[in-house]
């Protein structure tokens, strides 16, 4: 199954069999985690931990994420780990990105987790299953890549975004206002990031080549362009 695929059925997993992944699967994720696309000019950093060294999680293991405090970093970590988080679901692992749960001993830079492990969840049968704001609320224009895209997780659900369709361009505004604003915090800026890998992987499935991705703006005003070719 395609990273692109898995969007259709991918489920935040929160019930794990507590066998450990093997010394051969941690490998082949090590792998993919090293070669993940990230935004440019970022460079966060990512550990695979088990279950020994967090607390609040459920799942065997997990992947903690490290970066700068900057809106462009953090919406980073998202677009980076949500590709693996596809790729885990589309291996038949579960996963779940957890704001919540920790490290046991956390350093500085420490920005959230993506706990994953073997899972006997069955994914989503289709689109159809999500409970997500319809198109119209969130993009300027209902298409195949704005339909994808809604697809995202998001922090408590609240889906702080919006879509602005241009010719050859996509812009993905933060919209978190609100409660939402005040409970999720930094997190809705990583919740931009993994909107925007849905939206690139969604582009380059309807066979659009990715020019250009400039976050641009900071706080209220924050958004990522996301320029195209056919």
């Amino acid at each position: 199954m395609t990273l692109y695929e898995t969007i259709f059925t991918r489920r935040s997993v929160r019930q794990y069999d507590n066998t450990p992944l093997d010394a051969a699967e941690l490998a082949e994720l090590q792998r993919v985690l090293g070669g993940a696309r990230q935004l440019p000019g970022q460079s966060a950093a990512f550990e695979i931990v088990g279950a020994d060294k967090l607390k609040g999680v459920a799942a065997p293991h997990a992947i903690l994420a490290y970066s700068q405090d900057t809106d462009a970093a953090l919406a980073n970590v998202g677009y980076t780990l949500q590709g693996v988080d596809l790729w885990l679901q589309g291996s038949g692992y579960g996963s779940l990105w957890m704001g919540m749960g920790k490290p046991r001993e956390p350093k500085p830079d420490y920005k959230i987790l993506l706990a994953f492990g073997k899972t006997s969840a069955a994914s989503r049968a289709g689109g159809g299953e999500f409970k997500r704001k319809p198109v119209s609320e969130i993009s300027n224009e209902d298409n195949a890549v704005a339909r994808a895209a809604r697809l995202a997780p998001s922090a408590v659900n609240f889906q702080p975004w919006r879509l602005s369709f241009a010719p050859g361009s996509v812009v993905v505004q933060y919209s978190g206002k609100g409660i939402g604003k005040l409970f999720a915090g930094k997190l809705q800026k990583t919740d931009i990031g993994i909107i925007l890998k849905h939206l690139e992987l969604a582009l380059e499935h309807e066979g659009k080549k990715i020019t250009a991705i400039a976050p641009r703006g900071g706080g209220k005003t924050f958004e990522i362009e996301v320029k195209f070719e056919q």
